[in-house]
């Protein structure tokens, strides 16, 4: 297309929209099922499997950050909400929101940056929407997604299988997703290497999915490690007692976050897993993720036991300190 920009046409459902579609969108995500002139669209399921299906909006300044972007963030976010609940997502629809005045070449970007992620991940974006907003009233791009995934029938996770002296494991470090997007909008006169780790959990979750200790699993995106164990707490009326020695976080986050007074333990992953699992199968599941290349500072990073539902952190001196249920968002718009 020749436009440079967004305009209002592109949403008028005329010739310029279908440009746009056709172009953008069909040129990058083209695959076997999806067919842009269908109001609907017809998905193959596997016999004997569960359908799970998931739904998610995004949002994020800049658009494009260090490690991904709004694209690849909505796919892996999509996908992730499946992944965590054992299922293997296959399907994706797609709606864009695009602000009016929007660059043409930063749109064909984070569309080419989806298509790779869902390609990576194996599925297939089937249907989609497109909307032009007048400038001023959006943030240059949202995207709203829904994600359908299946399941193999002897998967049983739920929050509702957690007991007490379950074993609380992460899969690697936290914070990056948070501190990477932070420092992208060059707020605080910092500059930094840390990349954000948006990627799909699929590699991480298949393998333990279906084994017998693993209870629950949970990608720990807005509010990070501290709001999952929050969740758990309060469900399930347990303690949760997390150990800061154990939890991974890279230096360079930890050092944004002493300048700037953040706690790593709130801060968003795009790309991690935190899994309940019972004592006795902590090993094995640890000796699984350290073989795969995101998994490889996996750690147990705390316990459950009988409590009243408060998260305790048992401090690198050997201290503690309650971790309060998050009530303001220190990095707005990171997902």
């Amino acid at each position: 297309m020749e436009d440079l920009h967004i305009s209002l046409a592109h949403g008028n459902g005329g010739r310029h929209m279908r440009e746009l579609i056709a172009e953008v969108f069909a040129r990058h995500l083209a695959n076997p099922a999806l067919d842009v002139r269908l109001d609907a669209a017809p998905l193959a399921l596997a016999g004997g499997l569960v359908p799970f299906i998931t739904t998610d909006s995004f949002t994020v300044q800049p658009l494009e950050f260090p490690g991904g972007d709004i694209g690849s963030l909505a796919v892996n976010g999509t996908i992730n909400d499946l992944a965590v609940s054992g299922a293997v997502p296959k399907f994706l629809t797609l709606n864009a929101i695009i602000e009016e005045g929007l660059e043409v070449a930063c749109l064909e970007r984070v569309v080419r940056s989806l298509a790779t992620a869902a390609h990576f991940a194996g599925v297939c974006v089937v249907a989609g929407d497109t909307k032009v907003v007048p400038r001023g009233q959006g943030g240059g791009l949202y995207f709203a997604t829904t994600g359908i995934g299946l399941c193999a029938p002897d998967v049983n996770l739920g929050m509702n299988r957690i007991r007490e002296g379950d074993v609380l494991l992460v899969s690697g470090p936290v914070g990056d997703h948070g501190i990477s997007v932070m420092l992208a909008r060059e707020e605080f006169d910092l500059r930094g290497e840390v990349v954000s780790d948006c990627a799909a959990v699929t590699p991480l979750t298949q393998p333990i999915a279906a084994m017998s200790g693993v209870r629950f699993m949970r990608d720990p995106t807005r509010g990070g490690l501290t709001t999952v164990a929050h969740e758990i707490a309060q469900a399930m009326s347990m303690n949760v007692r997390l150990f800061e020695p154990q939890i991974p976080v890279r230096d360079s986050v930890r050092s944004v976050c002493e300048i700037l007074g953040y706690d790593p333990y709130y801060l968003a992953c795009e790309g991690r897993v935190v899994a309940v699992v019972a004592p006795e199968t902590a090993t094995d599941v640890l000796a699984i993720w350290r073989e795969l290349p995101d998994g490889k500072d996996a750690s147990v990073a705390g316990t459950l036991s009988a409590g009243a539902g408060r998260v305790v952190l048992e401090t690198e001196i050997g201290g503690e300190r309650f971790l309060e249920e998050l009530e303001d968002d220190p990095l707005p718009r990171i997902c």
